[in-house]
């Protein structure tokens, strides 16, 4: 399955979160650690969704680029 991760720069450093997975977030010094982080945090969300017995949702989000003048 292939999620959306959504990756901000917050004057420094980095957050990251998946619309998809509620409560699956990361933090980061940069975009490519943060990347990283997010990885092993969907990796990890799932892992403990499908222990609990949790239903794993299927990637809804739909990714749009806007250029605005």
């Amino acid at each position: 399955m292939k999620y959306v991760v959504l990756i901000e720069n917050k004057g420094g450093s980095y957050g990251a979160y998946v619309p998809d997975l509620p409560g699956c977030v990361a933090v980061g010094d940069s975009a490519d650690a943060v990347t990283n982080f997010i990885r092993e945090s969907v990796e990890l969300h799932l892992q403990a969704m499908r222990a609990d017995g949790d239903p794993i949702p299927a990637p809804t989000t739909i990714v749009r680029e806007l250029e605005v003048a």
